[in-house]
């Protein structure tokens, strides 16, 4: 069930943009590519739009990690990510 349900988020993903219709998306440092946060809920709307939205979480979340915020970039979730976050 699980793969079919990444199957599905990532015709999503071809359709509607990177992120639009996602279940599940991950904040990355961009230095290391380390998964940072997993943003909890699915997410309409432009890439853009969903970026701010993850990342205003974050920031809401933990109101300290504004520095760490310059350094990170919203991504999807790799397979094993996805399963891990289940």
């Amino acid at each position: 069930m699980i793969e079919k349900e990444f199957i599905k988020h990532m015709k999503w993903r071809k359709n509607m943009g990177k992120f639009n219709g996602v279940e599940k998306l991950g904040l990355r440092n961009k230095e290391t590519g380390k998964l940072i946060a997993v943003y909890p809920n699915k997410v309409e709307g432009t890439d853009e739009e969903i970026s701010k939205i993850v990342k205003d979480w974050y920031y809401k979340k933990n109101c300290s990690a504004e520095d760490e915020l310059l350094s990170a970039y919203v991504d999807l979730l790799t397979e094993h990510e996805f399963k891990e976050h289940q």
